[in-house]
């Protein structure tokens, strides 16, 4: 069974700066598409960002230039570094993953990290 656990929510000003992590387990980020989505309350789940099989990203249009994914060369860990932070972004962030190219979705979700930005 595939398990994924964030870390690095937090609260923090607007303009602040936050790091979030995916550690995965009996899963190796390096061949397969993976992402960060978020939901704040009242609104549906939305795409943050994605890294395909073949390295390309997509970000979302609300926070390309603040919010980077990584992963490292081992492949267990993801990371989302979000700076410029706005009241908007504050939602609760899942790490997910998929096990082929980006457009068969994900297959596989966190618990989710909370992150709130204060104006």
């Amino acid at each position: 069974q595939v398990q994924l656990v964030e870390s690095g929510g937090g609260s923090v000003q607007a303009g602040g700066s936050l790091r979030l992590s995916c550690a995965a387990s009996r899963y190796t980020f390096n061949t397969q598409c993976m992402g960060w989505f978020r939901q704040a309350p009242g609104k549906e789940r939305e795409e943050v960002v994605t890294i395909d099989r073949d390295g390309t990203t997509n970000y979302a249009d609300s926070v390309r230039g603040r919010f980077t994914i990584s992963k490292d060369s081992a492949g267990s860990t993801l990371s989302l570094q979000m700076n410029s932070l706005k009241p908007e972004d504050t939602a609760m962030y899942y790490c997910a993953a998929g096990n082929s190219w980006c457009q068969y979705g994900m297959d596989y979700w966190g618990k989710g990290t909370l992150v709130t930005v204060s104006s």
